[in-house]
């Protein structure tokens, strides 16, 4: 994601800061995705795996990125206490 898009992009909801997050937090989210355990906010089971995630300031909520581009809706945000820990 480019420097200038991310400067730009908020959280829909909440309307605050979002940031990148590191690689491990990728790799344990796909991980999770390939064995079936990790869900969207609107409690369906992620299929595709991410390229990249957006953490919400609060901590609260991910969004996913796929092939450069952040899926900033509500029901896709990944809840981050998923993959705490």
């Amino acid at each position: 994601v480019a420097a200038e898009l991310l400067e730009i992009l908020v959280c829909p909801e909440n309307k605050t800061p979002v940031k990148l997050v590191g690689d491990d937090v990728i790799a344990k989210a796909n991980a999770a995705i390939a064995a079936g355990t990790l869900k969207n906010r609107a409690g369906e089971k992620i299929e595709e795996k991410i390229d990249g995630g957006l953490l919400r300031e609060d901590q609260a909520y991910m969004y996913p990125i796929r092939e450069d581009i952040p899926i900033m809706l509500i029901d896709e945000a990944i809840p981050y206490a998923q993959l705490k820990g």
